[in-house]
């Protein structure tokens, strides 16, 4: 996978404080979730990405952009969609996408023809001829997003894109960035606190803490649980089939009337259960194989640093 995004060794200091601290980072397509607690140095990284912010010391590549000399060329390619409010009072909301396009070059005629494009996916209807300081958080997170987007960038980098959003609009904003990357083949990175999200749409995930990325990994390997079984749900008495497992050579343990548990990765063992389960004449109601809560990974990786810190 071609690398997008490539950092080595990037410090940055304000003052005798310093927020980033080595960081060494290479993002790839597809949805990269970043997360940190607070403190960690996202905010920064993202400034560093966005040529906003001069690094210390360092190197850093952005689309091909060296971070210190291209900044203006990243942010020609870059979509980026703060966390807090960026909207300018007076203007309605096709006006405020007409704007970010028109600042990215965009023609007049087709700023406004990509503004009302991009509504329309981002789910803004005739709310779009209002002034956008009558619009509630939602649909102020909205509009964010649609500014991010109009100008077609190669990169998005969203702050926490979410946030304000009830269950059903945040089920939207998630498989709008779904379609963006797995559809248009956009490179997203997304900064959130919110977990769910990141499992949700999320290929790979970086965790800062400390000014360091202490992980990066595929989400899939991280979600993997040292100690694999699989819990089983029978229609039948769950002590016999256990019995008929164990003559076959798994391992296996009785947790309750009608259910079980078989130790082994689920995708070599699940054709010998299946087969089996077909000898016994027995009814497999419910097959769940173990996984690593993504929050388990995080609070260890961030107990790791204090760890290594004191």
């Amino acid at each position: 996978m071609p690398a997008l995004i490539e950092l080595t060794q990037i410090i940055k200091d304000y003052g005798k404080f310093r927020a980033l601290n080595g960081v060494d980072l290479t993002i790839g397509e597809g949805i990269t979730g970043l997360l940190g607690p607070n403190g960690a140095g996202k905010s920064t990284l993202i400034k560093v990405l966005l040529g906003l912010v001069r690094v210390t010391s360092g190197e850093g590549r952005v689309l091909g952009h060296d971070v210190q000399k291209e900044a203006a060329a990243i942010r020609a390619k870059v979509g980026y969609m703060p966390e807090d409010d960026c909207y300018m009072y007076g203007l309605s909301g096709i006006e405020s996408v007409q704007v970010a396009a028109r600042l990215s070059c965009l023609p007049t005629t087709e700023a406004l023809r990509r503004g009302h494009e991009i509504l329309d996916f981002c789910g803004i209807g005739q709310e779009r001829y209002r002034n956008v300081e009558t619009y509630s958080t939602g649909m102020r997170q909205k509009l964010r997003f649609a500014m991010a987007i109009v100008h077609d960038p190669e990169l998005l980098i969203l702050d926490e894109p979410t946030s304000g959003l009830d269950p059903e609009e945040r089920e939207s904003m998630l498989s709008r960035i779904g379609v963006l990357s797995k559809k248009f083949g956009k490179a997203v990175i997304l900064c959130t606190h919110i977990l769910p999200d990141v499992r949700m749409v999320c290929d790979s995930v970086a965790i800062l803490a400390g000014g360091k990325v202490r992980l990066m990994a595929p989400l899939e390997d991280l979600l993997k649980s040292p100690n694999p079984e699989v819990r089983l749900d029978v229609a039948d008495d769950a002590e016999s089939f256990c019995e008929a497992l164990v003559r076959r050579g798994l391992q296996c343990e009785v947790i309750g009337n009608n259910r079980l548990r078989v130790f082994g990765d689920s995708t070599e063992v699940a054709d010998s259960i299946w087969k089996i389960a077909d000898e016994e004449k027995v009814a497999i109601l419910n097959q769940i194989p173990s996984q690593s809560s993504l929050e388990e990974v995080f609070l260890q990786t961030v107990r790791e640093k204090r760890h290594a810190d004191s």
